[in-house]
């Protein structure tokens, strides 16, 4: 299975890369044949300008870069199984080739889902030109973002210590929670709010960033009950240390919990109220960049229907790694722990991240300004949104949260604009 990225070229940056072989392959599809009926390749270019063909054997995230070139198509190998006659195939149109073969027969199909998915349709594209939703006349910041789906926005204004909510196609925000620039820890109040989430009843969870707890507001009310936390911080079961991102499972039963200063994910059962304890699910040693530890943990996404695992960026590890809740180790993703950078392979204090239902990783890059987007299995990052510093409509300043439609029209907190920005999926 072949992952194509357009308008994308490899180059080989290390010494350890190996020689590429030209193949005469005429046309695209021939090109995609090439690799697979190629046991050691893992990356092919295609020129169409020169109808060349390259195949290598080197994985980029080791021995190379992603770089933007007009007219090359770069595709990469995400399935093992090969083709052993391309001549067989009857397949006219091929974006995502899944192949299996025998001694004697090889059959080639296109999978039926690759319109879908963004990587296997090589459809990488959202309108880099964002349209602002909300901006600095009524937001100071915009961090933890959740769109319902009715594509209701709910938005964090950290700073405002509130939760706005805009309704789909509405131009003014209300307040849902929080007293506008009233910063405290009574019912009504917030002291710099962080993420948030509406559940399929209306319920609204916030994550109360100083008060180190969780507040539900139900049926409406403006008035929160503490369900995670108490009124002060620690670490052990019932308390927290500056909680940040959060997410529910599929039932809305349990929600994980970013524990910010603790480097741990806590669970808590959603209805749940303050002195009840959560249970450590990854993390609750010391900061480090080790896959048994986090360093800041910042961003979180669970699907359960898609994946089993936690999927969390590390902010002062610069990186994204993988956890199956309860488990006592978890596989770096995305990023190389420790190490900031701006390449293909590298991030820089990443906060929000989405995962959609291919395993696609979608990750705020905050201090590259930029949203990389990682097709599943691979440690290279496509920029989808961003990329440079500044209040531009394509540009980002210290981007946070991250939230999708049902359209995979994308949100950002544009936290430093002190506005969202909504990318067109094309």
């Amino acid at each position: 299975m072949l992952s194509r990225f357009i308008d994308i070229k490899y180059q080989c940056n290390n010494l350890g890369c190996s020689s590429s072989i030209v193949d005469p392959a005429s046309s695209l599809r021939d090109c995609q044949f090439a690799c697979l009926a190629d046991a050691q390749c893992r990356t092919v270019t295609f020129d169409e300008n020169s109808n060349q063909c390259e195949l290598f054997s080197d994985i980029p995230s080791q021995y190379g870069n992603l770089l933007a070139q007009s007219g090359v198509i770069t595709m990469t190998v995400i399935d093992d199984r090969q083709v052993t006659d391309r001549k067989t195939s009857t397949t006219t149109s091929v974006t995502t080739i899944t192949t299996t073969s025998t001694t004697t027969s090889t059959t080639s199909t296109t999978s039926t889902t690759a319109s879908l998915n963004p990587c296997a349709s090589g459809n990488l594209l959202w309108n880099t030109t964002g349209i602002t939703v909300l901006d600095s006349s009524q937001l100071v910041s915009a961090v933890g973002l959740y769109v319902d789906s009715n594509n209701t926005l709910y938005v964090v204004d950290t700073n405002n210590h509130v939760v706005w909510k805009l309704l789909n196609n509405a131009v003014n925000a209300t307040i849902v929670a929080g007293l506008y620039q009233s910063q405290g820890s009574n019912s009504s109040q917030l002291n710099w709010p962080y993420d948030v989430y509406a559940d399929r009843h209306g319920n609204i969870y916030v994550s109360d960033y100083y008060n180190h707890r969780i507040q539900k507001y139900s049926n409406g009310s403006r008035n929160g009950k503490t369900i995670a936390g108490i009124n002060g911080y620690g670490s052990s079961l019932n308390q927290m240390n500056r909680p940040e991102f959060f997410v529910f499972d599929s039932t809305e039963t349990f929600m994980y919990i970013v524990d910010h200063d603790n480097n741990r994910i806590m669970r808590f059962v959603t209805n749940s109220t303050s002195g009840v304890n959560g249970t450590i699910i990854a993390g609750g040693n010391a900061a480090d960049n080790t896959n048994t530890t986090f360093n800041s943990p910042l961003g979180i996404h669970y699907s359960p229907n898609t994946s089993s695992d936690l999927f969390i960026t590390n902010n002062d590890g610069h990186s994204v790694i993988r956890w199956t809740p309860g488990a006592s180790s978890g596989v770096f993703v995305a990023g190389t722990p420790g190490v900031a950078g701006s390449s293909s392979s590298l991030l820089y204090s990443p906060a929000g991240i989405r995962i959609d239902t291919y395993l696609n990783m979608y990750v705020v890059d905050r201090g590259n300004n930029r949203i990389q987007m990682f097709c599943a299995n691979s440690q290279i990052g496509i920029t989808i949104a961003g990329g440079s510093g500044g209040n531009g409509p394509e540009q980002l300043n210290q981007p946070s949260g991250i939230a999708f439609d049902a359209k995979m029209n994308m949100y950002i907190g544009d936290n430093n604009n002190a506005r969202v920005q909504k990318f067109v999926k094309l």
